[in-house]
């Protein structure tokens, strides 16, 4: 199977073919890469690798700090997992490690610990460490009783870098001492344990929450309203509205990020924070005002070539933003938190007219490549865009590009004689494969799942040309294999929109329809995306 595009061939293509009007030519075809196999267990699991309960106990021991009030940090900072974070705010240094240094935080208690920093950056014991040097510093200096746990909250919260109040109270006392309370064992990927931080009767001496009823975003009403000062009014006319959702991830906890982003002093926002297990969102700036969370003006080719007439303008402009608690280099993200977002998206894209797909539903990092990551590698972009769609109610469509399509429900097969191209106007998405006609058999294949049978509208989309076939066959087969329908269109008309191919009663299991190539030869066949409805 080869099933990806890589962007910059087709943008090449584009651009050695406009002078040549809407035509094809046969170029290397574009290399393909390969979908994360890892099950959800095996990506939780590799979030903590190592058996890190006796590094923890040594640590305490070493610089007189509870072992269980560091595990408690670890979890809520990173999970347990060795992140090596990126910047995503301005005046925010990238943390490290399983405690989430960073800064002269960092500096400071690899000097403290006795260890480079470079060592507390990379190591994760040598990161405990630090950390531990660091609280017991400032323990020291306060004159904390030590055997006290709860007494440790206020060197909890000044590790945190954490300044809000309101956000400082959230921190220590749900996520830092809340985990502590309830207790949470991490495996390494071979089941063993990494960490064990059994529950016990602990309270942070620290002011608690406020107690007050928290109102409801404006926008999202599963939201809290905590309203950032920074945003401004989105212009007017095509250059403004929302168009685009951009996910990030705020290289930093829950509370530090939110905090951090109604702080009048940050001048970034984003539209709404999730938290790492899906249980709080914060809406922070209404959807309709500009938030001020991409760094970059648009540059439409990094984005399938698609919104050009957006190229040049600031990002903040047309996008909603969505913050997750979280680093952009973690292994997996917590499923509870994926389903939250998913949710969220649904219901900013339904009340904005916003495409659910792979080029309106964007990472940060695609849009700032030149120094921005988020939300990583790790992401999963497929099955959190196929989510988006099921909770939408949407048709499911297969995209020429699998990068954008849940391989669980459909996907396209093309053999190595198939091109990858965006040269030609009105593609779905970010580009489509074609082939030369011949007598041979050789088709493009859409391939879609129904867990039960049932009748379904198949349409098919892709460009026009005067170099396309008039008489382009699609064969729709079911699950056995069986030919349902022959149906042929001439593709040098209906480009740039879906055209119907027929209702069909297929059975339950895997079903497909095939663009062939077997048909009068001199011109060229379009698989650009199919609708199954």
């Amino acid at each position: 199977m080869r099933p990806f595009r890589q962007p910059l061939v087709a943008a090449t293509l584009a651009l050695s073919l406009a002078a040549c009007g809407p035509q094809e030519s046969l170029e290397a075809a574009a290399p393909s890469s390969v979908e994360d196999a890892r099950t959800p267990a095996q990506r939780e699991a590799e979030r903590t690798p190592y058996e890190l309960d006796a590094a923890f106990a040594r640590a305490g021991q070493d610089f007189q700090v509870p072992a269980e009030l560091l595990k408690g940090i670890a979890y809520a900072e990173t999970r347990f997992e060795m992140i090596q974070g990126h910047q995503e705010f301005e005046g925010v240094p990238a943390a490290s490690g399983l405690m989430a240094l960073r800064g002269d935080n960092l500096t400071e208690g690899a000097r403290l610990a006795g260890v480079s920093v470079e060592e507390a950056r990379t190591q994760p014991e040598a990161n405990i460490r630090a950390a531990a040097a660091l609280l017991s510093r400032w323990a020291q200096a306060e004159g904390i009783a030590r055997e006290d746990v709860g007494a440790w909250a206020p060197g909890v919260v000044k590790l945190s870098g954490i300044t809000n109040p309101e956000a400082q109270a959230q921190y220590v006392h749900r996520e830092v001492y809340g985990v502590m309370r309830s207790g949470v064992v991490a495996q390494t990927p071979a089941g063993g344990v990494a960490v064990s931080l059994m529950p016990g009767e602990v309270r942070a001496k620290f002011a608690s929450p406020s107690v007050h009823a928290m109102a409801a975003g404006p926008d999202y009403a599963s939201a809290v309203w905590r309203a950032s000062p920074n945003y401004n009014a989105r212009p007017t006319g095509s250059g403004g509205g929302v168009q685009v959702i951009v996910i990030h991830t705020c290289e930093s906890s829950y509370a530090s990020c939110w905090s951090w982003l109604v702080n009048t002093e940050s001048g970034v926002s984003a539209h709404y924070v999730v938290n790492e297990s899906g249980s709080e969102i914060s809406q922070l700036v209404r959807e309709s005002s500009r938030g001020w969370h991409v760094g970059a003006t648009y540059v439409s080719s990094l984005n399938g070539g698609q919104m050009t007439h957006l190229e040049g303008t600031s990002v903040n402009n047309f996008a909603v933003g969505i913050e997750h608690g979280g680093s952009a280099s973690q292994s997996s993200f917590p499923a509870g938190q994926i389903e939250a977002s998913a949710k969220l998206t649904c219901d900013i894209s339904r009340d904005n007219s916003v495409p659910r797909d792979g080029y309106h539903i964007v990472g940060h990092g695609k849009l700032q490549p030149y120094n921005r990551t988020d939300p990583g590698p790790n992401w999963p972009w497929s099955s959190y865009l196929a989510r988006v769609q099921e909770l939408c109610g949407d048709a499911l469509i297969i995209d020429s590009n699998n990068d954008y399509n849940d391989a669980s429900k459909g996907y396209i097969q093309v053999s190595s004689n198939w091109t990858s191209s965006a040269s030609v106007a009105g593609y779905y998405g970010s580009g489509y494969w074609y082939a030369s006609t011949q007598a041979i058999s050789d088709p493009a294949t859409f391939s879609f799942y129904l867990s039960a049978a049932g009748t379904k509208t198949i349409d098919a989309w892709w460009t026009s040309g005067t170099d396309r076939s008039t008489a382009a066959p699609f064969l729709v087969l079911d699950a056995s294999g069986k030919q349902l329908a022959k149906v042929v269109v001439n593709q040098q008309t209906g480009g740039g929109t879906w055209n119907t191919l027929g209702t069909y009663a297929f059975p339950a299991g895997w079903n497909k329809v095939q663009l062939s190539r077997w048909t009068t030869t001199g011109s060229v066949v379009i698989a650009d995306a199919l609708r199954v409805r």
